[in-house]
């Protein structure tokens, strides 16, 4: 017989085990979190010092005086409360927190526009121009945006003195508009956001120094504009003591100054008051009409508040 001279086959392998699965632990964005609390703390802080504080001034604007003191601290009071407190603040001294409100929003839009008008333009000076004297002039302008306001208030009224100024609204209008802070953010955004080589092919085009500002600069500066626009917004709304200094009447004062006024005819602060007295309610609702047109124009304008503070960080 033939004999097979084939090798055997081999033996069949075994088949391969199948991977053991881990158990499921936490995601790496739990892990994260578990490792790095800080995030949680600083929001934690952030809502105890800040949001908890405005959440009380608007539920105190609820409250009669005595529910103020004795009720739960973050519970509604009433709408009929409410409506009083309203009436009482309108009448005090005949309206007078309307007429503050009115005298703020015309010092500030007056003192706005002016700063509008000179600042962007000698930012962009600044920053793209050579003139003679222009790093004394820039450092000069650091050193007062770093100096405090207030070491400023008496310079001021003996200027304003000098050109008989004091008592009117230019008093504080004038110094409204020298804002170095708003100098300072246009002179970063030029030095940084605006390529060069775009004004100079707009000075060989034939454009003089201003037509390069007007055409070319100022239409892609409007970030900084507004940013400049809010900031100048904010420092002249809730400026308190140079318009304490400078402006006599009180037909005259701003809200913040009549906040001051209303502070002093709250009988648990001022014993002495008559009978001109103010609720600690009614002073709380006047304090959200205080800041109520800041929150809306930090409301309307956020979106260019992000560009503007995001021009320049990168470039391409």
């Amino acid at each position: 017989m033939p004999t097979d001279f084939r090798s055997p086959a081999p033996p069949a392998s075994a088949p391969a085990a199948a991977p053991v699965k881990a158990p499921r632990g936490p995601t790496r964005r739990a892990r994260r979190g578990l490792k790095n609390p800080l995030p949680a703390l600083v929001l934690l802080l952030f809502t105890v010092f800040f949001v908890l504080p405005v959440i009380w001034l608007l539920l105190a604007a609820t409250k009669t005086d005595d529910q103020l003191v004795h009720a739960n601290p973050l519970s509604f009071g009433s709408w009929h409360a409410l409506r009083a407190n309203w009436d009482a603040l309108t009448g005090y001294q005949s309206d007078a927190i309307m007429l503050w409100l009115r005298n703020s929003a015309l010092y500030t839009f007056l003192a706005l526009l002016i700063t509008l008008v000179v600042v962007i333009p000698a930012g962009y000076a600044l920053a793209l121009t050579e003139f003679p004297g222009r790093h004394a002039l820039l450092v000069a302008t650091l050193v007062v945006m770093l100096m405090p306001s207030a070491t400023l208030v008496v310079p001021l009224f003996l200027e304003m003195n000098a050109l008989h100024l004091i008592g009117s609204m230019w008093s504080v209008i004038l110094p409204y508009s020298f804002y170095p802070f708003g100098v300072y953010l246009a002179y970063i955004y030029f030095s940084t956001a605006i390529p060069r080589s775009l004004l100079e092919a707009a000075r060989l085009d034939g454009c003089s120094e201003f037509g390069t500002f007007r055409r070319v600069a100022l239409p892609l500066a409007m970030p900084v504009v507004a940013l400049v626009g809010f900031f100048s917004f904010v420092a002249n709304w809730t400026n308190y003591f140079l318009p304490y200094v400078l402006l006599p009447q009180d037909d005259q004062f701003p809200v913040q100054v009549g906040l001051g006024t209303l502070l002093d005819s709250v009988p648990q602060f001022n014993p002495t008051v008559g009978t001109l007295s103010v609720e600690r309610p009614e002073l709380a609702l006047a304090t959200l009409l205080a800041i109520t047109p800041v929150l809306v124009v930090f409301l309307f304008s956020q979106r260019f508040l992000v560009a503007g503070m995001l021009a320049g960080a990168t470039k391409d």
